[in-house]
């Protein structure tokens, strides 16, 4: 698919954040996770989401996904506001949560089994899927019978098989090793010039949201606000190659001078090229 094909974007999947707060826990262990954060994101879009851990990123994926009712703000997808979960809004973790007892096929086909869809179809469905994702020769394997980069295809292509409008992804890749991590990242570049569907990413990784995004979304530590939104330059497709290119490492120390504040907004201090602190807290 070339890149003049790749910018004409569906028509779903646009995503409205208005002033979004969303608070955690209950009564005095209560805490604010997220703080008041305005987004847009176009339909068809790779969005990544960076920021230190525990700034309220999964939290927001999950409000996202309509598992976690925001405390105050506008949550909306294509107008609608997010009240639950929904097909339409598919989520994949870190790690997967397929059935050990089903086969790659059958873990697919479930969400269409849900929606009561023939057994035929649906096992037609999960194959064009698993082929979608190269695993077309594995359809009959249980999930232990996988790598950890297969059962992750097996989990994306299990939310891909419901056509959602927004693919929601928690660092899937972050308990993969390097080159399967980036054999992953070229898979889901490939994958979603191919079913054109919104997507949400999370990560800690600068690298892999500078290689994947449309744009970075930079959030701050606890409770996460919108640092900035950084737009990502690089044309598509890409390649690996970009990661040694001048721009990408300008982007990156961007993003690093980004995260590298406390909570109260005091930066801290610059790192020496052995890791410790020079005491300039400029």
């Amino acid at each position: 698919m070339s890149g003049r094909e790749r910018l004409a974007r569906p028509e779903l999947g646009r995503i409205e954040a208005q002033d979004v707060s969303i608070r955690l826990g209950r009564g005095a262990q209560a805490f604010e996770a997220v703080q008041e954060v305005s987004f847009s994101i176009e339909p068809g879009e790779l969005v990544c989401v960076i920021g230190p851990s525990g700034c309220g990123k999964s939290t927001l994926l999950g409000a996202l996904a309509g598992h976690i009712a925001p405390a105050s703000g506008k949550l909306h997808v294509d107008g609608a506001p997010v009240t639950g979960p929904h097909p339409d809004r598919g989520i994949v973790f870190q790690h997967h949560t397929l059935f050990p007892w089903k086969t790659a096929r059958d873990n697919v086909a479930f969400g269409p089994k849900m929606r009561g869809v023939a057994k035929g179809e649906r096992r037609r469905q999960a194959d064009a899927i698993l082929d979608l994702v190269g695993l077309a020769d594995f359809a009959g394997r249980y999930p232990k019978q996988l790598s950890g980069g297969m059962q992750q295809r097996v989990e994306i292509a299990r939310v891909l098989v419901n056509k959602p409008r927004l693919l929601l992804m928690d660092e899937p890749f972050g308990a993969l090793d390097a080159l399967t991590r980036m054999m992953m990242q070229e898979l889901l570049l490939d994958i979603w010039t191919r079913v054109r569907t919104t997507i949400v990413f999370v990560t800690h990784d600068i690298d892999e949201a500078l290689f994947l995004a449309d744009r970075i979304i930079v959030m701050s530590p606890r409770p996460g606000r919108i640092l900035e939104e950084i737009p990502v330059p690089f044309k598509r497709p890409r390649s690996t190659d970009i990661v040694a290119s001048q721009e990408f490492g300008r982007l990156k120390h961007h993003c690093l001078e980004l995260l590298r504040v406390r909570p109260d907004g005091v930066p801290l201090p610059r790192l020496s090229p052995l890791g410790l602190g020079t005491g300039d807290s400029e």
